[in-house]
C-alpha cells in the first residue's frame, strides 16, 4: 500500500521486547488482542508525535496485541486523502483549514487522542521582527505589525497563520491587518537578513538561529500556552468497527507519555525512539524545548474550538457557523485509556 512501510513488533516478540527495551510495562488489567491486530498509521515526522514514536519502538503497541505499521507522509492532507480511502486507520497529523471544511462536508474522521501540546512557559515558537526594525521602535510588539509583511510557513489556513493570528489578536489585529509572506522555515532566516520581511512566526531551530545571527529579535512568545495543534485522528471504520484495537492504541500512546515526563524524555531509549521517525540530532533534542505530552492523554477541547474559531473568522473555512465539535471528536477511547491506567501521579 505504502511506498516504503515499517513493520513494527510482531506479537510473539512481546515477551521479550517487554523485558527488554519498554521495561516490562503495566498493561492495567487490560488483555492483549488476541489475534493481534494490524492498525496502519501515517504521519507527518515532527516531535508533536513522540508518543507514537516511544509507543512503536519501546513495544508498548506490541504488548496490547497490535502490530503497527508507520508511514511518513509530506502533510496532513495526503493522510487525510489515505484516511478517506480506508487505506490507512490513524494519521498523525495538524488540524488545519482543510479538515474543518471536511468536517463541515461529513468526513468521517474524528481526533481520538492528543499530540503535543504546545509549552506553558518558554515555547520555541514565537514571532520575531528585524532587528532593525526594533532597535529603532518602530516594531516593539505584534500591535506594530499592522500593515507590515510577516511570514510563516503553511500559507493561508495553517497551523502557522493560526499562531500568527494569536499574537495579533492579542493586540486587537487579524492577519488581514498584516501582509502575508509564504515562505518555508528554512527560507525565513535568509528573508530577515536581506530584508524582505519585517517579521515571521518561526521555531525551534530556526528561532534561535535569526536570534543567534542577530537579525531578528522576538517580540510574541507562549502564544498558545497548553493548546494542541496536532492530533491523532482516525477513520470512522477503525473507531467505530474496531473500538477494541482503537483504546489499545490509545493506552499505547498514555503509556508512552507517562515514559517521556520530566528527565525521562531525554533517555536512551527515547532519544532512540525519536531519531528513527524525525530528521533530527540528539543534540538539537537535548538543546530545545520541548512540547508536552500529555500523560492522562486528555483532549484540550476548548483549544480546538478556538482553532477553529479563528480560522473561521480568518475567513478560511468554507461555512461561516460554529462546526459542531461532535463531528470533531471522540473522547471515548482516551477516557477509556484513563480509566484503565488512572490519574497519573508523578
Amino acid at each position: 500500500m505504502f511506498a516504503r512501510t515499517r513493520k513494527l513488533f510482531a506479537a510473539l516478540l512481546v515477551g521479550a521486547l517487554l523485558l527488554g527495551a519498554a521495561g516490562a510495562q503495566d498493561t492495567h488489567g487490560v488483555a492483549p488482542l488476541d489475534p493481534v491486530q494490524k492498525v496502519r498509521v501515517a504521519y507527518v515526522p515532527i516531535l508533536k508525535f513522540a508518543t507514537l514514536y516511544v509507543a512503536a519502538d519501546r513495544g508498548l503497541f506490541a504488548q496490547y496485541g497490535l502490530d503497527v505499521d508507520l508511514e511518513s507522509v509530506a502533510s496532513g492532507t495526503e493522510a487525510i486523502a489515505f484516511l478517506e480511502q480506508g487505506q490507512i486507520d490513524v494519521g498523525g497529523i495538524a488540524i488545519v483549514t482543510s479538515l474543518w471544511n471536511g468536517w463541515n462536508q461529513g468526513i468521517d474522521i474524528r481526533v481520538f487522542a492528543p499530540g503535543g501540546l504546545e509549552p506553558f512557559v518558554d515555547s520555541p515558537t514565537k514571532v520575531l521582527v528585524r532587528k532593525d526594525l526594533f532597535d529603532s521602535g518602530a516594531v516593539t510588539d505584534a500591535g506594530d505589525l499592522r500593515g507590515r509583511t510577516v511570514a510563516f510557513a503553511g500559507g493561508p489556513g495553517s497551523g502557522g497563520e493560526y499562531l500568527t493570528a494569536k499574537a495579533l489578536e492579542a493586540h486587537g489585529l487579524t492577519i488581514r491587518d498584516v501582509e502575508i509572506v509564504s515562505l518555508g522555515n528554512a527560507d525565513i532566516p535568509a528573508a530577515f537578513e536581506n530584508g524582505s520581511i519585517d517579521a515571521a512566526l518561526l521555531g525551534s531551530p530556526y528561532a534561535d538561529q535569526v536570534e543567534e545571527a542577530q537579525t531578528a529579535v522576538a517580540i510574541a512568545t507562549d502564544l498558545v500556552p497548553g493548546l494542541m495543534t496536532v492530533a491523532f485522528v482516525g477513520s470512522g471504520k477503525f473507531l467505530n468497527e474496531r473500538p477494541d484495537a482503537a483504546e489499545r492504541f490509545a493506552l499505547a500512546l498514555l503509556d508512552a507519555a507517562r515514559l517521556m515526563q520530566g528527565d525521562d524524555y531525554y533517555s536512551p531509549e527515547n532519544i532512540a525512539a525519536y531519531l528513527h521517525y524525525v530528521n533530527s540530532t540528539e543534540e538539537a533534542i537535548v538543546n530545545g524545548t520541548p512540547v508536552l505530552y500529555d500523560p492522562n492523554l486528555t483532549i484540550p477541547v476548548e483549544g480546538l474550538a478556538d482553532v477553529e474559531r479563528v480560522h473561521r473568522e480568518n475567513g478560511r473555512t468554507d461555512y461561516e457557523a460554529p462546526i459542531d465539535l461532535n463531528v470533531v471528536i471522540s473522547t471515548v477511547f482516551a477516557e477509556r485509556a484513563l480509566a484503565a491506567a488512572g490519574t497519573y501521579q508523578p
